[in-house]
């Protein structure tokens, strides 16, 4: 069973109706999909493919191995032979690009490609959001106006940045402990050549198969919410490797934590003209951050439950003061 794969070019012409199909089945069947063709140049990718590399070997292999928390974890528990499994960490080096944070200096051309990628890859992400607009049948621009709070651009575009390096006892510790994503749409860039990324479909872990210069893509769980649940968000992993290093480089357009984020109007059932409550709140995507942080590796729907009830007792004391 692999996950969909979709050829991005052929929405605009005669192959429209099937990709937008093929979106809707990738969405409401998967939560995952990859895209081909999809507009952002290889003579780019492969830029970014090479400076992400040769930061990872020039400014954070070697501090990986010899200062980092999952290293030192893992020699103290191999030491105590206790044949236990490391719980609370992963076996990565990671480090996030946004606006408004250092980036990485050392490495020759890095800035330069990962700012042009990131417009980029933002563009695609918008492009996505309309289609899921139309497949869901909600007005143009309604996930991206929602995720901004408005007509202004506040959403958040954060890119993470992972290396999962080789590990001598993949046995004893996850590349990325299995989770949904907490945000809105994701756009990853995995390595052409090493896998590990798989999801769970089915009660089945999936590999998520390397096509090179494919865009992989997933809904996370804001968009499970503004869908009403249709688009459900899915949970997913990532293995380490024993003799391989992997690349991964996955970009989040999320909501803006002041955005409210609640189920599209046109989505709720109706009876009798009065709206029929379903299981996904109302809230502020700040407000589920302070949840999911605590949360990431649990199951999502307490997560939903704790942010129903923060909103409630925010409510609560708001109405106390007036």
């Amino acid at each position: 069973m692999t996950i969909p794969v979709i050829d991005f070019s052929k929405l605009n012409g005669e192959g429209r109706a099937k990709t937008m199909a093929q979106i809707a089945n990738g969405c409401e069947q998967w939560g995952f999909f990859q895209l081909v063709n999809h507009g952002i140049p290889v003579d780019l990718l492969e830029r970014v493919k090479m400076v992400s590399s040769e930061c990872y070997k020039q400014e954070r292999e070697d501090n990986f191995f010899k200062n980092s928390a999952p290293v030192k974890l893992l020699k103290e528990l191999i030491d105590k032979k206790s044949g236990d499994k490391l719980e609370n960490i992963d076996w990565e080096d990671v480090f996030l690009l946004s606006d408004d944070n250092e980036w990485p200096l050392k490495t020759p051309g890095f800035k330069e490609a990962m700012v042009e990628y990131r417009a980029e890859v933002k563009k695609l992400a918008e492009k996505l959001m309309e289609t899921m607009d139309e497949n869901l049948g909600i007005p143009k621009g309604y996930i991206k106006k929602a995720f901004n709070g408005g007509e202004e651009d506040n959403a958040f575009f954060g890119t993470k940045v992972s290396h999962y390096p080789p590990c001598p006892h993949t046995e004893m510790v996850s590349g990325l402990r299995a989770h949904t994503d907490a945000g809105g749409v994701v756009l990853l860039f995995q390595d052409d050549l090493v896998d590990g990324l798989q999801i769970l479909k089915d009660g089945e872990w999936i590999d998520v198969q390397p096509i090179p210069n494919s865009i992989v893509i997933n809904t996370g769980d804001q968009i499970e919410v503004l869908s009403n649940g249709r688009y459900k968000s899915v949970w997913h992993r990532v293995n380490a490797k024993a003799n391989k290093t992997r690349r991964s480089i996955a970009s989040f357009y999320n909501p803006s934590y002041d955005a409210t984020i609640e189920p599209a109007t046109q989505l709720v059932k109706k009876l009798e003209n009065e709206e029929v409550k379903f299981g996904y709140p109302k809230f502020l995507f700040g407000d589920y951050m302070s949840v999911y942080t605590e949360q990431k590796f649990l199951p999502k729907e307490p997560r939903f439950q704790a942010v129903r009830t923060a909103s409630a007792d925010k409510h609560h004391a708001t109405s106390l003061k007036k």
